[in-house]
């Protein structure tokens, strides 16, 4: 396979550490909330690998960008329930939120730098 290059590459490795990271953490919630809450952030999470390796290697990413986007939203507020529900500790939480924002503002860019070649930053008034 080959390996992506550009503002995919970064983003896709950057979520990828993210997820070695989350899923071990996901098997230290109580048995309850592992399969409830868990799942969540764990579907979420690869729902957001997912869309990036498809914008990675789609003509049009536009659409798999959004969804990312979207995905990664979730992520923060499952995250923030979580640690309201001390699943999670401060330091896990800070970790977690630091992530998803440095992955979010690469997705960001990303769908910023699309949309200046699609026109709307060519210096046309």
């Amino acid at each position: 396979m080959n390996r992506p290059q550009g503002r995919g590459a970064t983003a896709l490795e950057k979520h990828y550490g993210f997820l070695l990271w989350l899923l071990p953490t996901v098997e230290q919630f109580p048995r309850g909330q592992k399969f409830l809450l868990g799942d969540r952030l764990q579907t979420a999470a690869l729902t957001v690998l997912e869309c990036l390796i498809d914008a990675t290697y789609s003509r049009r990413p536009e659409s798999a960008l959004a969804k990312a986007n979207l995905e990664l939203e979730k992520l923060r507020v499952l995250f923030r329930l979580a640690h309201d529900l001390h699943h999670v500790d401060g330091r896990r939480y800070e970790f977690a939120a630091r992530s998803l924002d440095e992955v979010g503002r690469l997705v960001g860019g990303w769908r910023r730098a699309l949309q200046a070649q699609s026109g709307h930053g060519d210096g046309a008034p």
